[in-house]
């Protein structure tokens, strides 16, 4: 860390604590030059991921869309709360542990059936539906006899 006050490059750390939100650490430095100490703040900087659409949209990645979803494909079936937030964190994770700045709408859609086929297969069923846009009735028939194969 560069000295503020006679620019030299290097320093060493006295304290180091995180701030009342948890999301900052503040660290105490002082100069191997000169000698002065100084306060830095060191936080996790998020990449912006971006998602591109089926239609060649781009639009910044946003994980409560995954959570609207995951909701209403659940409504009405016994699958609390807790689980549907946990599966949009760990799809939340994947997205960002991909190491891509852009990631596909149906990547993150394949997340997401992947999941709900774990909670419940009726919301997995009908978040596909919407998902896939199925056409008529013998393409929803092929959605589910590929999950009734699968058991």
């Amino acid at each position: 860390m560069k000295c503020p006050f006679c620019s030299y490059i290097d320093s060493k750390v006295i304290d180091s604590r995180p701030t009342d939100e948890g999301s900052t650490i503040r660290r105490r430095r002082e100069c191997i030059s000169c000698n002065k100490r100084f306060t830095t703040y060191e936080k996790i900087e998020n990449v912006p991921i971006i998602v591109v659409k089926k239609d060649g949209r781009r639009e910044a990645f946003d994980s409560s869309k995954i959570l609207s979803g995951m909701l209403k494909a659940c409504e009405k079936r016994p699958v609390p709360k807790k689980l549907i937030d946990e599966a949009v964190l760990d799809i939340e994770k994947k997205v960002y542990n991909t190491l891509d700045q852009e990631v596909t709408s149906e990547r993150i859609g394949e997340l997401v059936m992947k999941k709900l086929k774990e909670l419940d297969e009726v919301a997995y069923v009908r978040f596909a539906s919407v998902y896939r846009q199925f056409k008529d009735i013998n393409t929803f028939m092929d959605e589910l006899k590929k999950l009734l194969n699968e058991e």
